[in-house]
This record gives structure tokens, sequence and C-alpha cells, in this order.
């Protein structure tokens, strides 16, 4: 049998250790050599694969591989490009199978969120009605956690981390200066349905006081009242206030706070910042003194602070899409099975790519407090083992984390050009 090659593609938002998924599907891929030639990784995300813009992952030394474990950023480029139904736009399908057989790839990996599943899923409906049958794996990334069927989404422990540790730290500042400076801190963190990356900075809060004393998440209706008269509990009960808020949140009428009324490349509602909007309601209503900081870019590339679970996790899911591809498996994802909390243990086990697939996980009512401004002993349960443990990047004598550059060497490209609907 000919051996095939690996086409590996990032979409979507990165996160602080997809690169370290991109590790584990390199690192076990050259352990397979019986079955699998190369590894490809596509420029961009699926552009580049309907581009026929593949980078030979084979050009790369092994040192600079593994350094992909703690860098940050999508070391191959990823995108935010969803394709259409078979029936709306078959060109691009078509397309993908006849870059698959001229690059002789039997497997195809694409690493991102539920818009990434759904890409993955029709991949592998269509890849044998074109006849070209092909391999296809989701491997789950997302740092907004809201990926069904896995515990948890590689990505998200890290930026969990970042979160709790940014508001605990940003608040010791604000605590120090409440006195006669500023009194209010809103720190306004990613999350556009589900709350999960709010919740994280409850794990700052470890005693009665402690920050952040307001969290607002996309789960609860935006209630001004409410949340007005808890700013001003918390002002004249500890002298300061620090506010965690997720970008999606909304009033009761559903409407986003912070909805800037235009849409991205997935179709989802682009957002103009929350956190000021909330800094201005309360400098209006309350007459404090605030700050607020807008965590974004940030808290998804603090590679220097990831998780080590995280980091474990995310190279362990790119390691089994390899496995799951070398025995013959298709239209599927790993996802991550929490056995037990205490102490924390997990595994690995496979999901069908149709239930993943255009499909969100939202807090469970029971990780939000009764008041609806913070997080439950059950939510911190959940959350506190994902952020446990350092895993530093190496750094060099200059004091910066020594991150690896790739050669990006280009596969020749045999095919005409393509243009894709969506550019």
């Amino acid at each position: 049998m000919t051996k095939k090659n690996i086409l590996y593609a990032q979409s979507g938002g990165v996160t602080p250790v997809i690169n370290a998924t991109a590790c584990g599907v390199i690192e076990t891929a050259r352990q397979h050599r019986a079955k699998i030639a190369k590894v490809y990784a596509a420029h961009n995300g699926i552009i580049g694969a309907l581009h026929e813009e593949l980078i030979d992952t084979s050009r790369e030394t092994r040192t600079v591989i593994s350094g992909l474990r703690h860098t940050p950023g999508g070391a191959f480029g990823s995108c935010r490009f969803k394709l259409k139904s078979m029936d709306e736009n078959r060109a691009e399908y078509k397309r993908l199978i006849e870059v698959f057989k001229a690059h002789n790839i039997g497997y195809f990996f694409y690493n991102g969120g539920g818009d990434s599943a759904d890409t993955a899923y029709k991949v592998s409906q269509i890849s044998s009605k074109l006849g070209f049958p092909v391999s296809c794996i989701g491997i789950p990334k997302t740092i907004d956690n809201d990926l069904p069927i896995t515990d948890n989404c590689p990505g998200f422990g890290s930026v969990a981390k970042y979160v709790a540790v940014s508001i605990m730290e940003a608040s010791l500042d604000v605590m120090s200066m409440s006195s006669s400076s500023t009194k209010v801190f809103i720190m306004e963190v990613m999350g556009r349905h589900a709350g999960w990356i709010a919740a994280a900075g409850g794990l700052a809060q470890r005693d009665e006081g402690d920050p952040p004393h307001i969290i607002l998440f996309p789960e609860v209706p935006f209630e001004q009242r409410a949340f007005l008269k808890k700013v001003r509990h918390s002002v004249n009960t500890y002298g300061y206030c620090s506010i965690v808020v997720s970008e999606g949140v909304r009033n009761k009428r559903g409407k986003f706070l912070a909805d800037a009324g235009t849409r991205d490349a997935f179709g989802h509602a682009q957002l103009g910042g929350v956190a000021p909007v909330v800094a201005t309601l309360i400098r209006d209503k309350l007459s404090y003194k605030y700050h607020w900081a807008v965590s974004d870019y940030l808290q998804r590339s603090a590679r220097h602070i990831a998780s080590k679970t995280d980091v474990e996790q995310a190279y362990a899911v790119g390691k089994a899409a390899v496995e799951y591809a070398a025995a013959g498996k298709s239209g599927v994802m790993p996802v991550i099975k929490r056995l037990s909390d205490h102490p924390y243990r997990w595994k690995i086990e496979e999901a069908r790519l149709s239930r993943v697939a255009n499909r969100e996980k939202m807090m469970p009512k029971r990780y939000i407090s009764k008041d609806g401004f913070g997080i439950t002993p059950a939510a911190r349960r959940y959350l506190e083992p994902l952020i446990r443990g350092e895993d530093y990047p190496p750094y060099g004598k200059d004091g910066l984390p020594k991150y690896v550059s790739l050669k990006k060497v280009m596969v020749p490209k045999k095919l005409p050009k393509f243009k894709a609907s969506g550019e």
C-alpha cells in the first residue's frame, strides 16, 4: 500500500497551545512511517488548502518541531473561513479533493472549534462521494471552552490561568490606590456566548472580599440596577470593586451590550468592546473613578504563563489524531474525558464529528452563584485542575522567551489557481 501524506490545518482564533497540538501531530506522524509519508501544513488554514499552499514540515528540524510545543500563535497561519454546504458551493469541495489527489493526501486534520469540526465533518462526508476517500479527523481547540462532548478544550486552561492571575494582580494594584484614586477596575475577557473564561476569573477569589467582586456572564441577562447596587456595595465594603466582564454580555432583550453592528467571516456579531460601556455606566451613575482593560489577544497568546495541564492535553489530542488516522478511523475527534477531580485524572477518547459540529456547550447554571455575579464551589472544582501546573518556555540570555520560527518551505504547486467564494 502506498503511504499517504497528512494535511494539517489550523483554524479560527489561535490559542497559547495550538502549536503544542501541531507538535503532537508531527512528532507522532514521524513515528508512523509505515503508513504516513509526510505531514503537510496548510498555509493559513483551509484557505491555504484551497490555494494549494502547503508547507512541507519534513523540511523542519526535530529541534524546531519540538520547539512548537512552547511557542504561541499559529505557526502555519490560521483563518476565519467557513465552507458552505456541498449544494451551495460544490466547487470548493471538488478543489479540496483535487489538492488531496495531487499531493497524495490520505489524511486531513482540522484543528479548530465548532465551525472547524463542521468543516472536517463535511469533508469526511464528501470525499468518498467525489471518488477519493480521505480520513478526516477534527482536533479540538478553542479558548471559549464551548465544544460539546469534551470535558474541556485545549487552549482554555492557559487562558483561564492568565485571566485568574491578571485579575488577581491588577486588583492588588487597585486596592493599594483605592483610598485616594481608582475605585473600580474592569477587565474584559473573550466569550461570545459562553462565560467559561469570565468564570475563570473567579478562581482568584479565595476568601470573602477577594476580587473579582463581580463577574458578568453571557448566560445572565444584564440588569443595570442590580449591577450598580453590587458595585456600590463592594466599594463601600472593601474600598474598591474589581470586575470581570465577558465580551458577550447581553441585556434582557438579548442584545449584546457591545454590539458593533457588523459581522465576522463566520457570520458572528462583531463586538466593539463591553468594558468601556460598563465603565461609562459606572461613571455616569456612581461617579467612581475607574480604569478598564481589554485582555483581547493577550489572553490567547500568553504562552509564558501557560497551564501545564493544558499543554499536555493539547499535545495529547494531536498525538491521538495521528493514531486514529493510522488505525483507519475517520469522521472523529479526540476529546478529553475527566476521570476524577481529586486527584485530577483524564484520558483521551473519540467522539463522532457529527456530535461536535456547530454545537455550543454553555456553562451549567449550577456553576453560577444565585445572585448571578460569581461562581459556585462546583465551578471551582471543575476549573481549578485546568489551570494547574506551570510549563514555562525556555528563556534566552536577553530575558525573553525562545520561541521558534519555521522555514515554511512550500510544496511545489501542481494545479491551476483557484478563487474561493468567501474571499
